[in-house]
């Protein structure tokens, strides 16, 4: 090893003590089981189900809630405790409530205390004591560690013991110290989170999400496609921008863009206004918890008509632009008989209904407007320049990749592009042939760049992260062509199927799975694809465990707009050293129910792999990086302190 290298490493380990002491307790970590891993998947906006599965742990916390109390304290007070830790602000307020005298307080609260300390010192049973430390609210630290310690013959103790506890009631610490208890228990059940793709979109509250994984002390992200498309329009791609603002106004929730993210949709209402009517087929969809005036549905509607023309017309310069995206057949404002109010589409002549082409010029039906040209450069300098979705975009580079190898498995959430005969599906791309893992590294090239280099906007890296959401070979779409045209204006359904990769038949079979893991360099025996993107039809007897085993879909549906089709309310996948757990949840209703009634989210649980042998920290990927740490410092100990 570079010897300039180990200089700069012995500045930390200056002496012998130091280097044998850390090797002694690294090789000791890598001897303890391994962490809990959560994977979530297909948040959509919805932060409220999203915190109650972080903060239960997809069920992890009463699970050991029961192990540890089981038998000695009432069903009703483990659903107490649980809720609890859960939401220990507002369930502090409700119990207290109920208490008339300060002394029936006192007592609860010693009890509570105790009782959590226990759960805090089980909940942290597998982990060293520093990153316990880690865990624990600051300004309690030294106290709970001094409660957590306590032996069972604490006899010459006991006094010291009692009179903490009773302190930090009489001094009004009690529910701090409680909540920074419950909090540590949230964060020592689960280890490190994987969030499978699509953060944003179609739900309200995509930014408290972004922020609660930006607080998170352990996170990783494989970008689904919506967030691909975020990422786009920061990136500088009109047409992603474009189609960012379609969908917000489609689902109701232009509130992100103008109040959350500061973007002034000031100029293309006024566009929209001069432009557009009513029209049945751009109203917003109906939020049964949100209320809409007729005048707000209206400039809705009319922002949505505005905003899809500029999206129609943005695409069509990309397409000719780039033959190698093979879409010259959407090019479908071209294909439009804007006399006659119809159009063709693979041989077949359809009525237009619902159009709204009053800024098209039939004879260049994709020149926008000057008006139109001023409104997009407008909403892309805004976006640019928007502090807080630079912050979230940042971090979702940082913590994101299209793909992730994690333990032996493969995190994906769209899917490795397949042809008809199951081998992987190739593109060229600058005169270059790619497919499978290759196929993504060069994709997540490109996104990088275009992240990289906002001011280049019609690059082909630009392009191409809006290809990633449309195009036949992206691995986050996973669809032939996106019928988003057909689907506003042709009455005919058959044109608005939109023909899935064949990895998504394939992926049933075994085979299939393990010579996509082969591809990524992963074990076929131990590993397992997990994918996110398609809801699964639990409703209608789909099962999220396909090629026995290898393969595990986890978007069961967390957006509330699939949920009548899935039957649930999402998945959720736990991995410890003990192997995989399937999580399947009911919808969730509120806070407050949860707080008054001590109701949840989950609803059943599947094994889904058994490890045979309990997993280490030896075989994983903080393992690998612990090895290296102890080679360097082998190599330092023989180099500074063994010649």
């Amino acid at each position: 090893m570079n010897k300039k290298y180990l200089d700069l490493v012995a500045q930390k380990y200056d002496s012998e003590e130091k280097v044998i002491t850390e090797i002694i307790n690294l090789e000791a970590i890598l001897n303890l089981p391994k962490g809990t891993e959560h994977f979530v998947s297909d948040l959509h906006g919805e932060y409220q189900a999203f915190q109650h599965v972080l903060r239960n742990g997809s069920g992890r916390v009463k699970e050991k809630i029961r192990d540890l109390f089981n038998g000695s304290i009432y069903e009703r007070e483990i659903d107490e405790l649980a809720t609890l830790v859960y939401y220990p602000e507002e369930k502090l307020k409700l119990i207290k409530s109920r208490f008339d005298n300060v002394q029936d307080l006192g007592d609860w609260y010693k009890v509570t205390i105790e009782r959590m300390i226990k759960l805090v010192s089980y909940a942290s049973s597998k982990y060293t004591r520093s990153k316990l430390r880690k865990a624990l609210p600051e300004q309690f630290a030294y106290v709970i560690e001094e409660l957590l310690y306590k032996t069972e013959d604490a006899a010459n103790k006991e006094e010291y013991y009692t009179k903490i506890v009773q302190q930090i009631i009489s001094l009004n610490q009690a529910d701090k110290l409680i909540s920074g208890l419950a909090y540590s228990t949230q964060r020592l059940v689960v280890d490190h989170l994987h969030v499978v793709g699509d953060i944003y979109d179609r739900g309200p509250e995509p930014d408290k999400i972004m922020e609660a994984l930006i607080n998170y002390h352990s996170v990783d992200i494989q970008w689904g496609n919506h967030d691909a498309l975020w990422i786009g329009a920061f990136a500088g791609s009109k047409v992603c921008l474009a189609n960012i603002i379609r969908i917000c106004a489609r689902y109701d929730n232009l509130d992100i863009i103008e109040d959350v993210y500061g973007i002034n949709l000031r100029p293309l209402l006024n566009l929209a206004e001069k432009y557009y009517q009513d029209n049945p087929a751009f109203q917003p969809k109906v939020h049964s918890d949100k209320k809409t005036s007729e005048r707000e549905r209206l400039q809705i509607t009319k922002i949505h008509q505005a905003i899809a023309m500029i999206q129609f017309k943005l695409e069509s310069p990309i397409i000719k632009r780039r033959p190698n995206f093979n879409m010259s057949e959407r090019l479908l404002l071209e294909q439009v008989d804007f006399d006659n109010q119809e159009i063709t589409l693979q041989g077949g002549t359809y009525p237009l209904e619902n159009t709204c082409f009053a800024t098209v010029d039939p004879e260049q039906p994709d020149r926008l407007l000057e008006e139109e040209q001023q409104v997009i450069d407008k909403l892309l300098f805004s976006i640019q320049h928007s502090e807080k979705l630079a912050r979230h975009m940042k971090f979702l580079m940082k913590k994101g990749s299209l793909y992730l190898k994690y333990n032996g498995n493969l995190l994906i959430h769209g899917c490795i592009p397949l042809n008809e005969n199951e081998e992987m599906e190739e593109m060229e791309i600058e005169g270059e042939t790619y497919g499978g893992r290759d196929l993504l590294d060069i994709f997540e090239h490109y996104l990088r760049h275009a992240f990289s280099h906002p001011e280049e906007t019609d690059d082909l890296a630009t392009d191409m992260v809006w290809y990633l959401w449309t195009g036949e070979y992206s691995s986050l779409f996973g669809k032939r062509a996106m019928t988003t045209f057909e689907r506003y204006f042709i009455e005919d359904k058959s044109t608005h199927k939109e023909v899935k990769n064949p990895y998504y038949y394939v992926r049933e079979n075994e085979a299939t799975c393990r010579e996509i893991l082969k591809e990524f360099d992963l074990d076929p025996d131990q590993g397992h694809i997990i994918n996110g993107h398609t809801p699964v039809k639990e409703i209608e007897g789909e099962t999220p465990i396909k090629a026995n085993g290898k393969m595990i879909v986890i978007d069961g549906g967390f957006s509330k707009a699939y949920q009548s089709k899935t039957g649930i309310a999402g998945y959720t996948l736990l991995y410890n050293s003990y192997g995989m757990q399937l999580v399947a949840h009911t919808h969730f209703h509120s806070r407050k129910d949860v707080l008054e009634n001590g109701t949840d989210v989950l609803s059943v649980k599947r094994l889904v792999d058994k490890e045979l042998e309990r997993k280490t920290v030896r075989e994983t990927n903080v393992g690998r990086e612990l090895y290296e740490e102890l080679s360097i410092l082998n190599q330092l100990r023989e180099y500074r302190y063994m010649n």
